[in-house]
């Protein structure tokens, strides 16, 4: 028997409302299966209600100052485990920023109404992909004797969040515009270094992470291009506007830009703001 269409929305909140790491990833995955199988629908109109603005976390890990995590010498065993639980602590905000897109806004004014099952549909899709791939590091953080929450981490993703947590597009040019897309940029170098290490499972898991992360990319891209359409704004100039705002000190290089352009996002987004280039006026 079906639950009321409304439980869908429920489900999603309920992933935001869920701290034990494994449990969301769970909650993340049903979401999912529920919206795939259509067995439960989006609420209409969309409640103007709005998340928390942290989402419950696990008592583990401790949350440090950037600099204070663990270093990643990938030529031990710690070492390679503090790569993996730092892209752990990755992924298990991941899944948040995704539902926390979903809900957030999935009834914003700056999405055309017809489209917002689209973008419902997408990020909850993407918040799956981040719960698999927590499950995937989380399992090898176990079989090389270690868990999720045995290492401090830092709170960066989850800053951004809450910076950009009043406008939709703010939200899209940082999470996966900046810092998903970063992600591009690294996680090749991390494969290469672990294969050199002789750690092919850990390097084979990554190569899954960096195949679906071209497409998280790519919606980004796709939802900021609508957002400033209906605005009637240039989406250039926006994401450098917006970019300056909420992220300071300019984009790292070097860049992906073979994985970047699969994922359309093209060079004139990001190569004025590189850290090494000049100030935009």
């Amino acid at each position: 028997m079906s639950r009321p269409a409304a439980d869908l929305r429920e489900m999603a909140v309920a992933v935001l409302q869920t701290a034990e790491p494994r449990a969301k990833a769970a909650a993340a995955r049903a979401v999912c299966r529920a919206l795939e199988g259509a067995s439960l629908a989006w609420p209409s109109p969309w409640p103007a209600t709005v998340p928390d603005d942290t989402p419950a976390r696990p008592e583990r890990p401790e949350l440090v100052a950037p600099g204070k995590t663990p270093r990643r010498r990938l030529g031990s065993i710690e070492g390679r485990i503090a790569l993996l639980h730092a892209v752990a602590h990755i992924e298990f905000n991941a899944i948040d920023l995704a539902f926390d897109m979903a809900v957030r806004f999935g009834g914003d004014h700056a999405l055309a109404p017809e489209e917002r099952l689209n973008f419902l549909t997408d990020w909850i899709r993407i918040g799956d992909d981040e719960a698999r791939h927590f499950g995937l590091i989380a399992d090898r953080l176990e079989a090389l004797g270690a868990a999720y929450g045995d290492l401090p981490a830092h709170d960066g993703l989850w800053d951004a969040a809450r910076a950009t947590r009043q406008d939709v597009a703010a939200r899209l040019a940082i999470a996966p515009l900046v810092l998903e897309a970063r992600g591009l940029d690294v996680t090749p170098g991390m494969i290469d270094r672990l294969v050199s290490a002789g750690d092919t499972i850990s390097a084979g898991i990554l190569k899954i992470i960096y195949a679906d992360e071209v497409g998280h990319v790519a919606a980004g891209m796709r939802w900021f291009q609508h957002v400033c359409a209906r605005a009637g704004t240039e989406p250039e100039a926006r994401y450098h506007s917006l970019v300056q705002q909420y992220y300071r000190g300019g984009l790292k290089p070097p860049f992906n830009t073979d994985a970047r352009n699969r994922a359309r996002f093209p060079e004139k987004y990001y190569l004025p703001l590189a850290a090494t280039g000049a100030p935009l006026a």
